[in-house]
């Protein structure tokens, strides 16, 4: 997110007929499935994600991190992977090894490709079209994985320009990844570096869930200074509940270049709601927003008070994670967390 405009609110989704009657969650399905605005996994539990993103494209041998966000109580992460097309790219044989590592730590893993960061404004980005060639590159590694994995086509894949056919975009993405045989539940990331202020994927949600032929699309909001008001937050958060259409926060930070996200308000309300969300970012931040490291060098004993608020704070992961039933139903791990504060703001 880099300008934010001002953009008058739109009347609720035009198309919410089409998300009235969802269905109720499958029993025993091969994989993860949504229903009435909410994730369900393979038993059919309600599943909420309480985790954190990890950069492991510019990482990749950082591969204890999985095992230190699960310590600390994670539920999930979600990957940063690259196409090849701006970064190297993650193999067939990197990602399998990526979700090996999610199953061994019992941690659900989302997927995504980064390279579609700002597609519009930012050189280089890619199409949605280019990362589901990506995808449907995969399928021998994701397939069998439905259980496990859920696919986040593209990571923000608009800036704040040329952003007008996201909602064609992501339904022809999602076509693709099904003609292709991808079962599992599919992520869209909103436009506008991920921050929606245009309401684009609000007014556009329920047609792109509609055109998803298995109903099984997550929207993720991503929000830094843009939701810097609780009226901001509960608002937007508030319209996918009443619709029905399942919402998480697939980014958020306590601070951020473009203003001051209420973290409090995020938090609280997501918890109060039942809606998932994924912090950024475990470590690895540079560009000038290096406080959003939550561990320090990677370090799980050494958590930043980024870290700290994360984990252990108020409505954090400590307080609300729950691990996904097809793990065996293990409640998190117990052990006092770590008490170095080593804040890089």
């Amino acid at each position: 997110m880099k300008t934010r405009l001002s953009a008058a609110g739109a009347a609720l989704l035009a198309l919410l007929v089409a998300v009235l009657a969802f269905g109720q969650p499958a029993q025993a399905a091969a994989g993860f499935t949504v229903a009435g605005g909410k994730l369900y996994d393979a038993n059919g539990t309600e599943f909420i994600m309480r985790g954190v993103n990890h950069a492991h494209t510019w990482y990749p041998q950082q591969t204890s991190s999985f095992a230190d966000v699960k310590a600390l109580g994670a539920n999930t992460v979600r990957v940063v992977l690259s196409s090849g097309d701006r970064w190297t790219r993650n193999t067939n044989a990197d990602v399998a090894n990526v979700i090996s590592l999610c199953k061994a730590n019992r941690l659900i893993c989302v997927l995504e490709v980064h390279d579609t960061t700002g597609y519009g404004e930012q050189s280089g980005a890619i199409t949605l079209a280019r990362a589901v060639d990506y995808w449907l590159s995969l399928a021998d590694v994701l397939a069998g994985q439905e259980r496990y994995v859920i696919v986040n086509i593209g990571n923000e894949p608009y800036g704040n320009q040329n952003y007008a056919s996201w909602a064609t975009d992501n339904a022809n993405a999602i076509a693709r990844l099904r003609a292709g045989g991808l079962t599992h539940t599919i992520m869209v990331d909103a436009p506008n570096w991920g921050q929606d202020w245009s309401f684009t994927m609000r007014d556009n949600a329920a047609a792109v869930f509609a055109a998803d032929p298995a109903r099984n699309t997550v929207f993720s909001i991503h929000m830094y200074g843009v939701f810097d008001t609780a009226a901001e937050i509960t608002d937007y958060l508030g319209r996918f509940r009443a619709a029905g259409l399942p919402i998480v926060v697939g980014e958020f930070g306590f601070n951020h270049s473009d203003g001051d996200p209420d973290e409090d308000t995020i938090l609280a309300y997501s918890q109060a709601n039942g809606i998932g969300w994924l912090g950024w970012s475990w470590s690895g931040n540079g560009g000038g927003v290096e406080y959003l490291d939550m561990a320090t060098d990677f370090n799980p004993a050494s958590l930043t008070s980024w870290g700290q608020r994360i984990f252990n704070g108020a409505n954090g992961i400590r307080q609300t994670a729950r691990e996904a039933s097809v793990f065996g139903g293990t409640p998190p791990p117990t052990t006092p967390p770590p008490k170095t504060l080593a804040s890089r703001a």
